[in-house]
């Protein structure tokens, strides 16, 4: 049996702490220099890891490039596997939030601070190993076909790069989709992600008056939009905190369980305060529907008159089953604010952005060589775990490559804190998670020679 090649643990982290150095905020009003210098660095060290012909791949609607590569495999007939992250990052968010600055990549107690460590520049840093473990010096050469994938805007939710691949789908086409913008369930347990919640948003506008009014003179029979839209948002759910909204998917799910000590500890909350909802957590964050009141105009407490408000506005997001349709979701929310407007109020709706989520096979020659490979790069078993944040390009791959498998795993885990300050990764685990990504391309080699 052929050996499978090592990580070098100092070049894995360096390509880190360079990514993360350059402010890549791909959203309107940041710069666009250091997200071009990431999209650079990012082909520059595919280069360094004996990859050859990087391209930049214009993306649709002037979005920041993609990086693209096809490294031939050892057989024309050898599978192919395209291997996915993306460089742009979320804002930093409050500097207060932050021990250390956000674009300095700091080590503390084995774990690496700084916006993108965790999502999704690690991903990129596993990758760029992971090829020059086979590429580099000393390397027998890549045991599979592998194309490299990396965009630049996939935090803005734009999907621009699904549209690119649509247009152009022989390009990108592959067996395995190895996409690292997942999670462990925990540091040191190593994490498949098998189900997405898809989401979509309903705005909802209550009208009742012209203008506001005193409420000394018009408070009892005077209809207040504030009062009338907090009703429409509280009957979304019943008392103990279930969705009331009829015509919504609900999917089983059969993965790794959830406590309610770990989700108590992880989401912050407070003492005494129950948690929602009926059966088990995992359940309820994976594979079920969610409606959370996101936004709400409406005059602030501080500079608040006297007076009935005339109009009050919310904005509902809504996660979704994998298996479900967002524009029908909005829909049927949509039908029950409008069952439920109360005293005849006027009420406007308007359906948001959506996102399909998806079911990830967990069977099959390929998802058993991720399994194997988790295992070997974490002398540990592989657990099976959902995620209720939505990942469109998961969801919009698997409808354009129907008979592909996919594989979303990554170094992130419960401390990593993704989008919020003092985000980061444990070293151990980005190492770690490398040598399963290695151990998987070596599999899937062994495999295709019979």
């Amino acid at each position: 049996m052929t050996a499978v090649p090592t990580v070098d643990a100092a070049r894995l982290r360096e390509s880190l702490e360079r990514l993360v150095r350059l402010p890549s905020v791909a959203f309107p009003g940041f710069p666009e220099a250091p997200v071009r210098e990431a999209a650079e660095l990012t082909a520059q060290l595919l280069r360094d890891a004996g990859v050859p012909d990087v391209a930049f791949v214009d993306v649709p609607g002037g979005a920041p490039p993609a990086v693209f590569a096809d490294i031939p495999g050892p057989t024309p007939d050898a599978p192919t596997v395209l291997l996915y992250a993306h460089y742009d990052v979320q804002p930093a968010g409050p500097e207060e939030s932050w021990t250390t600055p956000a674009f300095e990549p700091t080590e503390r107690d084995g774990r690496l601070y700084g916006r993108g460590t965790a999502d999704d520049k690690c991903g990129i840093a596993m990758h760029v190993a992971a090829l020059a473990a086979f590429l580099g010096e000393g390397g027998a050469g890549l045991p599979v076909r592998v194309k490299v994938l990396i965009e630049g805007e996939e935090e803005t939710g734009e999907g621009t790069l699904s549209k690119l691949v649509a247009a152009d789908p022989e390009r990108f086409r592959a067996d395995a989709f190895v996409v690292a913008d997942g999670s462990n369930v925990a540091s040191g347990v190593p994490t498949l992600t098998t189900s997405l919640r898809g989401m979509t948003v309903v705005d909802v506008t209550v009208d009742t008056l012209k203008i506001p009014v005193h409420s000394g003179v018009a408070g009892g029979p005077g209809p207040d939009a504030l009062l009338a839209l907090a009703r429409i948002i509280a009957s979304l759910h019943d008392d103990r905190g279930n969705v009331a909204v009829q015509g919504l998917d609900t999917v089983p799910w059969t993965g790794a369980e959830v406590t309610e000590e770990s989700f108590r500890a992880d989401n912050g909350v407070l003492e005494g305060v129950d948690l929602l909802g009926d059966g088990p957590i995992a359940d309820q964050i994976f594979t079920r529907p969610s409606i959370t009141a996101i936004g709400l105009d409406a005059p602030a407490v501080d500079v608040a008159g006297n007076a009935l408000i005339p109009q009050a506005r919310a904005r509902l997001s809504v996660r979704l089953a994998p298996t479900q349709d967002p524009s029908a979701a909005a829909q049927a929310v949509i039908a029950h604010v409008m069952e439920h407007a109360p005293w005849g109020v006027q009420v406007t709706v308007s359906e948001g952005a959506g996102a399909t989520g998806a079911l990830l096979a967990t069977e099959g020659p390929i998802a058993e060589a991720a399994g194997r490979a988790l295992e070997a790069g974490y002398a540990a078993p592989a657990v099976q775990l959902g995620t209720g944040g939505a990942i469109p390009l998961c969801a919009d791959l698997a409808s354009i490559y129907p008979d592909a498998a996919f594989v979303l795993w990554g170094p992130g885990d419960e401390r990593s804190r993704i989008h919020a300050g003092d985000e980061s990764v444990d070293l151990g685990d980005l190492e770690r998670a490398t040598v399963a990504e290695i151990a998987f391309l070596a599999d899937l080699g062994r495999g295709a020679q019979g």
